[in-house]
């Protein structure tokens, strides 16, 4: 099973707790990036894990907006090392934080980063990790769209059926995260997404209700997922894991070359 969307470097005792993934049967994690330091840690983690890690390096929107200086060095480091990198990400345009965000910023701020982000994805053919949630998600996929980005991710979606409709329309990508497990709103989210589109992830270390309350996030939730999964579509769990895997290796081909 692979986790498509973890935040790895803000866990502890890391080397410890991917040997104990690999022996619950995790294959590899999307490890995605929220700011520039954010980046350089993910990069590095990258390279004592190239088999297992897939790399994605990026400014998460419900942050403070990077700085123009920001901007350019994230921007230099993921063209210098693309050769480590299976996607740009997590990307995007706020909604939780955005009234916070907009005291400080004007909206075209969201949109200019994000484009910048995806123009930058089209000119390296790396595809985007992209948190938009709620009415997000539709304005995210005008620009999508208007710059005929050919591979997207949509992780954690939350989106008006219309939209969702658009986006499978478009090929691109969608994960369930494990709130499919207690949450009807994504379990009617995964009837919709066709299976050569799903992908599954935790977005650990963010914690979760349900049975997982109380536990620490981590790629081991994979597991229940893929039950709940199976149980919702009618599928056998085999072949859920086994779609996943494959359409997570197909959308982030993991690279392994190159040194910081």
């Amino acid at each position: 099973m692979i986790d498509s969307h973890l935040h790895l470097d803000q866990y502890d005792r890391i080397d410890e707790k991917i040997d104990r993934w690999r022996q619950a049967g995790i294959t590899g994690v999307v490890a995605v990036s929220t700011d520039l330091e954010s980046s350089y840690r993910i990069l590095s983690i990258k390279q004592r894990y190239p088999d297992f890690i897939y790399a994605a390096i990026g400014h998460h929107p419900e942050k403070r907006l990077p700085s123009a200086f920001e901007l350019q060095e994230l921007s230099k480091l993921i063209k210098l090392e693309r050769n480590l990198l299976s996607a740009i990400g997590e990307i995007g345009l706020p909604h939780y934080e955005k009234e916070k965000l907009s005291i400080h910023h004007h909206e075209e701020e969201f949109y200019d980063i994000l484009e910048s982000f995806l123009l930058l994805g089209n000119e390296l053919d790396l595809p985007v990790v992209l948190h938009a949630v709620h009415d997000e998600a539709e304005k995210a996929l005008a620009l999508l769209k208007g710059h005929d980005v050919k591979k997207d991710h949509f992780h954690w979606l939350k989106a008006k059926k219309a939209t969702v409709l658009e986006i499978v329309k478009r090929n691109y990508a969608i994960s369930v995260t494990p709130e499919i497990c207690y949450r009807e709103r994504d379990q009617e989210l995964a009837k919709q997404i066709p299976l050569e589109q799903l992908l599954i992830e935790t977005d650990g270390p963010w914690p979760y209700s349900g049975l997982f309350a109380g536990i620490e996030t981590s790629p081991v939730f994979l597991e229940e997922i893929c039950h709940c999964l199976a149980n919702i579509l009618h599928i056998p769990i085999i072949e859920i894991k086994e779609k996943t895997v494959r359409n997570s290796q197909m959308f982030y081909q993991r690279q392994n070359g190159g040194k910081l």
